[in-house]
């Protein structure tokens, strides 16, 4: 039986991961210590998510450690070999980052670091898998040349990005948040060790992340928690650009397929940007009405004239990279299908 290993297992992107290879028989690994409740709230808890992992799936195994745990890490590496690791904690959030950057640059870049390290030394034939963030390339894509539409921004036609942003987007030279530097430490460390060591590596810059089994916080994730605030009634905030922020959002599974589909012809020291593409993605305006209608409730919103630093006008990612690398692969959710089932099944 195959052994993988998964950071943030309680997460949303972490517990799609669990679904998935447990139902392709791999013995599973499960590390979360429900950081993401100091970060964001008791209500964005991930402990309701990793008791559902241990009751459905017999071949998943959780360990309440944190990644920055050196000594308990390399006992963890040392008692097991690995032939996956799938890296998905992390500190999420722009906003919060700035409160507590030492918290969030020991989490995010030390923290994989000690991964990669003992990955590097008690399973180096590993494939290792990072989610990354579009946030690595800072402000950069607010530079595009944009047009405002009634209820969206969106770029010129004729320019080369228009089908998404590809990976020849620097990352150098712009404002990125603290959590964007945090970020981009690691995902740089993950192409090094694979470039460097020869290792089986890879960084997906993704854009909008999202799912039902999502635990949404006005600081991170933005669908879920719009969904939440509506269904419940709560107030949501818009910050900035109108309301006509451009987002592309791409559902777990379709990202942890595409994990799948590397894991199976890994490369070294690779990237992809990967997100929804033109195939989904939405406006905060465009969402809050797609949204009320699913649910048949008005919005109760505020908006604030400031948006939040570093933060992205219009973001769609190219995927045609990871597309021609794995041709078999393809998204299965669209915007519409994410929205009806964040309605109906999500966490809230």
């Amino acid at each position: 039986m195959k052994k993988i290993l998964v950071t943030g297992s309680g997460g949303l992107i972490g517990s799609q991961t669990v679904k998935f290879f447990a139902e392709k028989h791999f013995s599973i690994i499960g590390i979360d210590n429900d950081l993401r409740s100091y970060f964001f709230g008791k209500d964005s808890s991930t402990k309701w998510n990793v008791k559902s992992l241990i009751k459905s799936y017999p071949n998943y195994k959780h360990y309440n450690l944190d990644i920055r745990d050196q000594k308990k890490i390399k006992t963890l590496f040392k008692k097991h070999k690995f032939d996956l690791i799938i890296h998905t904690a992390a500190q999420p959030s722009h906003d919060w980052a700035a409160n507590e950057p030492l918290t969030d640059f020991t989490v995010n870049a030390n923290g994989t670091l000690i991964l990669l390290e003992n990955t590097r030394l008690f399973s180096p034939e590993a494939v290792f898998i990072f989610t990354s963030t579009n946030k690595v390339y800072g402000d950069l894509p607010n530079k595009l040349p944009l047009v405002e539409k009634e209820l969206r921004y969106e770029i010129v036609e004729d320019h080369t990005f228009y089908k998404g942003i590809d990976e020849s987007m620097s990352i150098d030279q712009s404002k990125h948040s603290i959590f964007g530097v945090s970020k981009v430490a690691a995902d740089v460390l993950v192409q090094e060790y694979g470039r460097y060591f020869g290792m089986k590596t890879v960084s997906f810059r993704g854009g909008c992340l999202t799912g039902p089994a999502h635990s949404g916080a006005e600081l991170h994730g933005f669908l879920a928690y719009l969904v939440k605030c509506i269904a419940t009634g709560k107030k949501y905030t818009i910050f900035g650009y109108k309301g006509k922020q451009v987002r592309d959002n791409i559902h777990s599974y379709d990202l942890v397929n595409a994990f799948w589909h590397f894991y199976q012809k890994p490369r070294q020291g690779e990237v992809y940007n990967i997100g929804g593409a033109r195939h989904s993605n939405i406006s905060m305006l465009e969402a809050i009405q797609k949204i009320e209608k699913i649910l048949n409730k008005k919005a109760n919103y505020e908006y604030i004239d400031q948006n939040r630093r570093g933060d992205h006008i219009w973001y769609i990612s190219d995927v045609s990279k990871f597309k021609k690398h794995y041709p078999k692969w393809d998204f299965k959710y669209n915007i519409d299908d994410i929205l009806q089932e964040i309605c109906t099944k999500g966490h809230f």
